[in-house]
């Protein structure tokens, strides 16, 4: 299951001509790609494209009518591997996925594809973000783009840009035989708007013609000679081609006066940004009107020689607006002035910082800048900017900052992988630290407090590859720990297959939580649910037998975290040779939570009885040590005042975001802590039988009371 249903957007990919399709910027790609006559579409989940994905994956009967096959690609390399359907054929296809990760993944299919060029349209749609909040490395996509000569389309983010940006982008494809890409930033794709719709259209030339009229053209076929070949039309013919159809179509668009001293250029997808600058500056109005000249690349490459010639001729200076580093069109632009024996000035990441998000204080700060020194005028006597974050600088929240300690990210409650890592740490005191190699997913966050586990993390899939160094004789072993997601995507051969293969002597933890869980929660092989356009129920543990490994242990219930601990200890002092895997499997948490609620508040309002498990902890048990919470981390757990005079700190209490794991207990007993926590089961919809229980329970446990409080002991004041 995904994190949510789109059942409401599916039924606007319905809509027809001239009606309003109102949404989110990656909606509109969804339903700009049906517009455009695709044939199949394919992808690998990840922020900030996973929408698209998901609203296909539940849009089957839209899909069946117009006759457009869709699937879940198994990596971002077999998701560009389906755009080969394209180069003999005149089908459209289009893919995608988060990069520049998956970009990096993909990178061998993308360039035997540009090599032999395409037929149809092959679109790559990619999500980058360059934001505090991203979650992997801040590179570009743009290499790539020039590495291989792909057409890299960066559309303004608002949705009829977007959508022509699809619809044109096929167009350019197949004018210039060459896939493209486009580009979208995680405020593109969650941009609200609206455009008017077009009919969506069935497949010009369906696959199943193509599969029944095969086409064979050596030309196409990334062979020696042929391949040299492809690179001479790559630039003899290919990018001319493109040249035309891009200046043709005016995709590149031009805002502000058509003369100016200076002028700005900037990438489509940072035109939101740029005009809110220039508003704050008093340069532009809220409908758009700028003071400044303004060449907008909805293309990023290739660059439109004579366009940029034209917009910088007659200019003192110019500013290059791009976002990540390197700064490659900057670089281009320079080049193209110096060429042409233009003396226009290039300024860019000299007053615009060279990496990072350009949000709007940003720009505002690298505009003005820019303004200062070519163009002082346009500014006026303008007052000192306001503070863009002045709650910063607040003395109320400056004293917050020095007393409360950061709360770094770290699992949801009832995180299923929380009791591994309590595991470990336990193991751990009994056998000292060991190089732990971590992965991309979830377990990432056993890298921060309160675990602090672990050394590295090189891709997806790639953990226990990551530790193949440390195959060498020692009283020690390296633990590598990997998602499910993970091993289906690729640690399935690169890494268990090259462990198994070389025979290391390593320690593999596969996390199993059913799902791709880091990505929104969609199905993957070994997921335990029932797809019915899926094969699931597939056994990591069979999987790896299947690749020769023998040491294999399968936990069905992580929070067992004794059997969890005793299982480590084996798999790190065992002496039989060849790698020692363990899997370790219990449902994502949150994905079971989406899923259970709903059915137990149904059942509890069907009148239902319902049991649900709660956890609490004794205060007057608990001596505050908070030994507890340093082997749990859980959210749900925390500190709370008590009035015993003879303890000094607040002891342990569990709020009512609890989810009933259970995991607290567990760590506690296993850990020997101590015997404060209990269980409480809340009954809905009691029948007689649980009143009654419940009025002698109360009965027994009030006569306990009352005795106890006879025999205490009262000094008098």
């Amino acid at each position: 299951m995904a994190e949510r249903s789109f059942a409401r957007e599916v039924e606007d990919l319905k809509l027809g001509e001239g009606e309003i399709f109102r949404g989110e910027g990656i909606l509109a790609i969804t339903k700009a790609l049906l517009q455009s006559g695709v044939s199949y579409v394919g992808g690998y989940q990840g922020s900030p494209i996973s929408h698209l994905m998901d609203v296909l994956a539940d849009a089957k009967d839209v899909m069946e009518e117009l006759g457009v096959h869709f699937e879940t690609s198994a990596s971002e390399a077999a998701a560009a591997a389906m755009l080969s359907a394209s180069v003999m054929y005149p089908v459209r296809g289009a893919v995608t996925w988060k990069s520049t990760a998956g970009t990096n993944v993909a990178a061998d299919a993308l360039s035997n594809l540009s090599s032999g060029g395409v037929t149809g349209g092959a679109m790559i749609i990619i999500g980058e973000d360059y934001g505090e909040g991203s979650s992997i490395m801040q590179e570009r996509s743009h290499a790539y783009a020039m590495k291989s000569q792909l057409w890299l389309l960066t559309p303004r983010p608002n949705l009829p840009s977007i959508v022509r940006a699809v619809e044109e982008g096929f167009e350019l494809s197949e004018a210039s035989n060459t896939p493209v890409m486009l580009q979208v930033g995680i405020r593109s794709c969650h941009v609200h708007g609206q455009f008017v719709a077009k009919d969506n259209r069935r497949p010009a030339f369906t696959l199943r013609q193509a599969l029944e009229n095969p086409v064979r053209d050596v030309s196409r076929i990334v062979l020696p000679p042929a391949s040299f070949v492809h690179e001479k039309e790559k630039l003899e013919r290919r990018w001319p081609a493109a040249v035309e159809f891009i200046k043709a179509r005016k995709i590149n668009e031009h805002f502000g006066p058509e003369t100016g001293e200076v002028g700005i250029i900037l990438q489509g997808g940072l035109y939101n940004g740029v005009m809110r600058a220039l508003q704050q500056l008093g340069l532009a109005d809220v409908y758009g009107e700028s003071a400044v000249p303004l060449y907008v690349m909805n293309i990023s490459y290739p660059l439109i020689d004579d366009e940029i010639v034209d917009f910088c001729a007659g200019k003192s200076a110019v500013l290059m607006v791009e976002e990540g580093a390197p700064e490659y069109i900057e670089q281009a632009l320079n080049t193209l002035l110096r060429r042409r024996d233009l003396q226009t000035r290039v300024s860019g990441k000299d007053v615009l910082p060279m990496g990072g998000e350009y949000t709007a204080p940003v720009l505002v700060k690298g505009i003005k800048s820019f303004l200062e020194t070519h163009q002082r005028v346009l500014l006026g006597n303008q007052p000192p900017l306001p503070d863009p974050t002045p709650i910063l600088q607040d003395p109320k929240i400056k004293a917050l900052a020095e007393v409360v300690p950061p709360r770094p990210p770290g699992f949801c409650i009832g995180c299923p992988e929380r009791p591994i890592f309590a595991a470990m740490k336990m193991v751990e005191e009994e056998l000292g630290p060991h190089h732990i190699s971590g992965d991309i997913g979830c377990h990432l966050f056993s890298i921060l407090p309160p675990f602090n586990i672990g050394s590295t993390t090189m891709g997806y899939g790639l953990g226990p590859a990551a530790a193949s160094a440390f195959n060498v004789k020692s009283d020690k072993k390296a633990i590598a720990v990997m998602g499910d997601g993970g091993f289906w995507h690729n640690g399935l051969a690169t890494s268990v297959g090259n462990a198994v293969f070389n025979k290391q002597d390593n320690v593999i933890l596969i996390v199993d939580n059913y799902y791709s869980a880091a990505t929104g929660g969609q199905d993957i092989p070994s997921s335990r649910a029932l797809n019915p356009r899926r094969k699931t129920n597939n056994s990591i543990v069979n999987a790896v037998k299947g690749l020769g490994a023998t040491w294999v242990r399968q936990i069905d219930r992580t929070y067992d975290v004794a059997k969890m601990r005793d299982t480590l200890r084996e798999a790190l002092t065992s002496k039989d040779e060849g790698p020692k895997i363990i899997v370790a499997s219990s449902e994502c948490m949150l994905n079971k939570q989406r899923r259970v609620k709903p059915q137990f508040a149904k059942a509890v309002k069907d009148g239902k009885r319902m049991v649900k498990e709660r956890f609490g902890v004794d205060e007057d048990v608990c001596t505050g040590d908070h030994a507890c919470i340093r082997l749990s981390g859980c959210p749900s757990l925390s500190v709370k005042h008590t009035d015993d005079p003879l303890k000094d700190d607040p002891v342990a209490a569990i709020d009512n975001n609890c989810v009933g794991c259970g995991n607290c207990g567990e760590v506690s007993e296993a850990a020997v802590l101590c015997p404060s926590f209990y269980r409480a089961d809340i009954i809905h919809n009691p029948s007689g039988w649980d009143r009654f229980v419940a009025s002698l329970r109360a009965k027994v446990i009030g006569w306990l009371q009352a005795r106890r409080d006879a025999a205490r002991i009262v000094f008098a004041d």
